[in-house]
């Protein structure tokens, strides 16, 4: 029995009573997790419009100027194409801001830490780099990104970045089959998903070339030789420095030295120290030009370490080097994970001279061998085979890529939109279910 103050209702009503109350209980409980829902999808469905309608379609970015002659191709033909692109610079005095184009725009987003932050949330269908690292350290990948393209910046080993470098990437351009294998191998070895790889050339290389084959030759002038190291430990300056430098000038040929851009902020009191003791600028020449086309015009002869600069002059200007033997700590880079040769060291030998502690003294000799002996020809013949696929194609193929790419994550989006109900069909299926009430 149930009694409400001084009201007696029987155990029937009583059970009727609960049973309704319950019942409008539950009725407003699901109103309300219905309006709730609805209000959830509306708002996510209106933040994903806002997504759609602000994306870029693609976007390159570039930590630093001096890659400039990495993208400067690709910009331009996806000009030529009338495809509209953003390009995001690290580096507010970037040759690109200087480019009047009419469908690519130029934006400095400032450096370090307040660039990343901005790239961690950008809102873009295809992104393009060179840096590697992606979502490893500060950089991550956006959630309103659908596909990140890495391209080299040099024509060698892809496994020569510091471990991970390449992990999170969705697709990769690379020069040449053994770079690919590369890729592939590292896929294997850490479990990753398959990228998607595209063998398009070295667009930056093509464009050198062409400068080259366009340029009057150069005049009779004394042999030059230039000095262009990488950076660290294990670079040319931290190896050989001023025993080097001593000997190159004892030649009496014209030196040229140009250390790497980040010498100057990772090794700045080895870089200030060698420029003040070595400031005769008749007898050696430091240069720093963003654009390294000149000084590789002039010289006759480059002698370096690791650094990319050497395929540029073997391979572009046709010309001997001389290497060292840089000792290479392989440990901190995707190349520990590799179980072949690194391309890079085992093709050097086809190139040039090595420079050893027990020839340095030597190096006038070895200077004038290098650019003497016409079996070197057939060495730079042999690597461009291997690492520079399509020459004069690059640029194109590149961004042919970068389009499929563009068209799939284009294409995939108009599905999921398609397949997604839209407010007009809600009602429709709301009022048939009205209908099979009545």
């Amino acid at each position: 029995m149930l009694y409400i103050k001084d009201l007696y209702i029987d155990p029937g009503t009583g059970g009727m009573l609960f049973t309704i109350l319950f019942g409008l209980f539950g009725v407003v409980v699901f109103a309300f997790r219905s309006l709730a829902m609805k209000m959830k999808f509306r708002t996510s469905t209106s933040k994903a419009s806002a997504v759609n309608k602000n994306k870029i379609p693609i976007a390159i970015f570039t930590d630093h100027k001096r890659y400039w002659n990495v993208f400067e191709p690709f910009l331009n033909e996806f000009e030529k194409r009338k495809q509209k692109v953003v390009y995001l610079t690290c580096s507010p005095d970037d040759p690109a801001m200087e480019k009047t184009y009419e469908y690519v725009k130029c934006e400095f987003i400032g450096e370090g830490n307040k660039a990343f932050s901005k790239l961690n949330l950008l809102n873009a269908s295809v992104v393009i780099s060179t840096t590697p690292s992606l979502d490893v350290f500060q950089w991550k990948r956006s959630r309103n990104v659908d596909c990140y393209i890495h391209i080299p910046h040099m024509a060698n080993d892809i496994t020569l970045y510091r471990m991970f470098g390449l992990d999170h990437y969705d697709a990769i351009i690379v020069s040449g089959e053994y770079q690919e294998r590369q890729i592939r191998q590292l896929e294997e070895a850490r479990d990753l998903p398959a990228k998607e790889i595209a063998l398009c050339g070295i667009p930056y290389m093509d464009e050198m070339k062409k400068r080259f084959d366009d340029s009057d030759a150069v005049p009779a002038h004394e042999r030059t030789v230039l000095l262009a190291p990488s950076w660290g430990e294990s670079g040319l300056l931290s190896r050989f420095g001023e025993q080097l430098i001593d000997k190159l000038l004892s030649t009496g040929y014209k030196i040229i030295i140009r250390p790497h851009p980040q010498s100057f902020s990772s090794e700045k009191e080895m870089i200030d120290r060698l420029m003040s003791k070595y400031n005769d600028d008749t007898k050696v020449t430091w240069n720093r030009d963003n654009d390294n086309f000149n000084v590789l015009m002039e010289s006759d002869i480059l002698i370096s370490d690791f650094s990319g600069v050497i395929f540029d002059f073997s391979l572009v200007f046709d010309k001997p080097v001389i290497y060292t033997n840089a000792k290479f700590d392989i440990n901190p880079y995707d190349a520990s994970w590799i179980d072949e040769p690194l391309w890079t060291f085992s093709i050097l030998p086809e190139l040039g001279i090595e420079l050893t502690d027990e020839n340095v003294g030597d190096i006038k000799n070895l200077i004038d061998r290098c650019i003497e002996d016409s079996s070197f020809k057939e060495g730079r013949d042999k690597a461009r085979e291997q690492t520079w696929a399509h020459i004069g194609e690059g640029a194109k193929r590149c961004v042919d890529f970068v389009m499929k790419e563009y068209n799939e994550v284009v294409a995939k989006k108009a599905k999921e939109e398609a397949s997604r109900p839209s407010k007009k069909s809600g009602k429709n299926n709301k009022k048939q279910r009205k209908n099979g009430k009545k």
